[in-house]
């Protein structure tokens, strides 16, 4: 699409208004503008993309310069809606309680080109996509390029079922924007869903896009085109996938929801109550993708697995996808990812047997979590993972981040990070204190240590109480006591110890032999006695 042809587009938009207004607009003006309100008895206004709002003139609107516009689209459609024949435009109306229009808001329609390139991989799956965001963040913008691309570079038979004429624009000619896309029109909002189901009964789509389904009988629509194999580019109501889960009009379209009530044995299992909420089918759409701001989108790649997730309330986290980075480098998958490692691995000889099953791997691969610290000891949560060997490591980057760990003591001043950590979905852990017990304590929980792994779970339990006996040591010695004697510990819990003791400017040895051996933290006249 070219400048030319987005300038021509203005011009249409701008030839509609009155002269008293026309003559303040410009189209450089333009640039960054989604809304022209007119409104009787008011000076009319732009609306910039920023949030800013100009005035135009110092006269206000008049019935006169209502009709000047009325007069010059098409008739407004039960859900007051019109536009301009040939453009993405929208004129929307607002009626007194007679039925008379008192003011129009004239919304801009642009051709963007890049915004689903980094979900382009997706796109071309031939999987069912839903977006979700709140309005104006680029929803219809998205189903228009995806539309052109899936018609043109894949040459699939696509059909838009266009309520309202969002995504083709007006007129009996659908915009080039949507390249060789077909388009059904469809004459009142609540005959979307009739169109939905003669859009596959008609025409032999592989693809259909529909934009808005905020009915049941569109969500049930939207399922009998799904079983019957065709693809479905459509968005939905609702800022976010637990939000559209808790919504009992749409939630079909992940799965649905129904109140199961479990047996003791799996209730125990499960830690939880005896009635629980399960996801009742499968859903619709095998993707769902937030919006989260116009340039940041969350995938859940796997509808079914996020749903069961959420209703468990296990923690998950999709993948965030930024529109100005390139995602064309294939990602591999964690069963490729498995065969890369089993590669790595050396024929077993009798001297050395390997118990670890796939599964094992499979785990493996997808427990390695990135964390993002505020306000935390950098240095104290490297030295946690790696005298623990856990499969983790610090990023610098919130966009990076799996978890979040911070400060629980400055968790107010950090209201912005958090805040980004929210708009991301990451969890985020707190720690009371930056000792080495209370990070590696949340250390442990933020990284989901397996019940089952009993040597491990030990090992977490034996490491924090060894390090409170020497935080209790420590106290006694700022008491004024000349040195305590600790339990006898392995290797790498006295490593844990002595560090303790460092950060409080202390000293510390391991006496003792073999099984016995502990540490001596010294204090005051006993520091002179101290060996190496």
């Amino acid at each position: 699409m070219t400048d030319l042809k987005l300038q021509n587009d203005l011009e249409k938009l701008i030839e509609i208004l009155p002269e008293k207004i026309r003559k303040y607009i410009t189209s450089g003006s333009m640039e960054d503008v989604i809304e022209i309100v007119l409104d009787i008895g008011r000076v009319p206004e732009i609306r910039h993309s920023s949030g800013k709002i100009e005035y135009l003139g110092k006269s206000e609107v008049t019935d006169e310069d209502i009709s000047y516009i009325t007069q010059r689209v098409q008739e407004f459609t039960s859900d007051n809606r019109s536009g301009i024949p040939g453009t993405l435009h929208r004129i929307s109306a607002i009626r007194n309680r007679q039925g008379k229009i008192i003011g129009l808001t004239c919304r801009i329609g642009r051709v963007v080109t890049g915004t689903i390139s980094c979900i382009k991989d997706f796109c071309m799956q031939n999987k069912s996509i839903l977006f979700l965001g709140r309005p104006g963040v680029g929803k219809t913008t998205k189903l228009r390029e995806i539309s052109r691309l899936v018609a043109d570079e894949l040459g699939k038979r696509v059909v838009i079922v266009d309520t309202s004429n969002e995504i083709a624009g007006d007129g009996d000619v659908p915009h080039p924007a949507v390249g060789h896309a077909r388009r059904m029109q469809v004459r009142q909002p609540e005959f979307q869903k009739d169109i939905m189901i003669e859009a596959v009964e008609n025409h032999t789509p592989e693809v259909i896009v529909v934009d808005e389904i905020g009915t049941e009988a569109e969500a049930q629509a939207a399922r009998t085109i799904a079983e019957r194999g065709v693809m479905l580019i459509a968005t939905a109501h609702g800022n976010t996938l637990e939000n559209l889960i808790k919504n009992p009009t749409l939630s079909d379209l992940v799965g649905g929801i129904q109140s199961v009530t479990l047996g003791d044995d799996e209730a125990k299992r499960r830690a939880s109550q005896k009635t629980v909420l399960e996801r009742e089918k499968q859903p619709t759409f095998d993707i769902v993708i937030e919006i989260l701001d116009r340039n940041t989108l969350a995938v859940y790649k796997d509808t079914a697995e996020a749903v069961d997730y959420i209703l468990r309330g296990w923690p998950i986290r999709p993948e965030i996808r930024k529109v100005d980075q390139n995602y064309e480098h294939h990602q591999p998958t964690i069963a490729e990812e498995i065969n890369k490692l089993e590669q790595k691995i050396p024929e077993p000889s009798d001297s050395l047997k390997f118990s670890f099953s796939r599964k094992d791997y499979v785990e493996g691969v997808k427990a390695f979590k990135k964390i993002y610290l505020y306000a935390v000891s950098r240095s104290i949560v490297e030295k946690v993972i790696e005298r623990l060997d856990l499969n983790a490591e610090i990023t610098r980057s919130i966009e990076d981040a799996d978890i979040v760990i911070a400060h629980k003591n400055f968790a107010k001043g950090g209201a912005k990070v958090l805040s980004t950590a929210n708009d991301y979905r990451l969890q985020i852990f707190y720690v009371k204190t930056n000792s080495m017990a209370q990070i590696q304590k949340v250390l442990k929980e933020a990284l989901d240590v397996p019940e089952s792994n009993e040597t491990l779970r030990g090992y977490y339990d034996d490491a924090e109480r060894a390090l409170d006996e020497a935080k209790a040591a420590i106290n006694k010695i700022l008491a004024g006591a000349e040195h305590v004697e600790l339990q006898p510990q392995n290797h790498q819990i006295r490593r844990l110890q002595h560090e303790l003791v460092e950060q409080h400017n202390l000293e510390s040895q391991s006496v003792g032999e073999g099984e016995q051996r502990h540490l001596r933290i010294v204090g005051g006249n006993d520091m002179k006695n101290k060996s190496a």
